[in-house]
Parts: C-alpha cells; sequence; structure tokens
C-alpha cells in the first residue's frame, strides 16, 4: 500500500464512502514546514503504510489548498499543518496535528475499531 494523492475534491467524497467499509486517513502535509516534513518521515517509516486496515491519503497543502479547505468544511475540523484525520462510518474518528502524530498509535486506535 502507498498514499493515495488527493488532488480533487470529488475524491473526498469517495474517501467518507469508503469509510463505512475501512477507515480512511489523510496526512495533510506542507511541504515548507520542518515539522511537517519530520512528521512525514516518521508517518513513513511507521508501517501504517502497509496496513490493510486503513487507506492512507496524502494531500500536499501548498499545491491543493482547496482540497483542504473542503476538508475542513466537511468535517468540521479545523486547518492545521501537520495534520492527521481519520474518517470512519462517515464521521471524524481521530485527528492529530503537529507533534500528537503519532502513526504507530493511530494505527493501534484504528485497529480497535476492528476489534
Amino acid at each position: 500500500m502507498a498514499w493515495i494523492k488527493l488532488t480533487e475534491e470529488n475524491q473526498l467524497e469517495e474517501c467518507w464512502n469508503l469509510s463505512h467499509q475501512k477507515p480512511q486517513l489523510i496526512f495533510k502535509h506542507s511541504t515548507r514546514c520542518n515539522i511537517s516534513v519530520m512528521a512525514l518521515t516518521r508517518f513513513q517509516g511507521s508501517g501504517i503504510l502497509d496496513a490493510e486496515t486503513v487507506d492512507s491519503y496524502y494531500l500536499d497543502l501548498l499545491k491543493f489548498r482547496n482540497i483542504s479547505n473542503a476538508i475542513e468544511s466537511k468535517s468540521g475540523v479545523r486547518h492545521q499543518s501537520p495534520q492527521v484525520i481519520v474518517i470512519n462510518k462517515g464521521e471524524v474518528f481521530l485527528s492529530e496535528s503537529h507533534g500528537m502524530i503519532d502513526a504507530r498509535s493511530i494505527l493501534r486506535e484504528i485497529k480497535t475499531l476492528n476489534s
């Protein structure tokens, strides 16, 4: 499993719909932010991208700010960067930002949904 790149707003509807089958994770990343780069590096080395329990979406905030705005509107979660939002059954299950992003603990939380 690799990142699913968010490049179109209509992908959000698909993401929310798929969350009824399994959790969907959105990673909002700013390539100009050192904290975001560090969080992304730790995230990629965590094994979460290989998990069968979640689909992982990657959003480049600098290229697709309109999608970030749409996520904020749809989820009700205020925009931050970096930020991880997990959608489950059409609702926000988890939202973490900045130094609180810990992919291994996020994966553990997601696995509790299936147990």
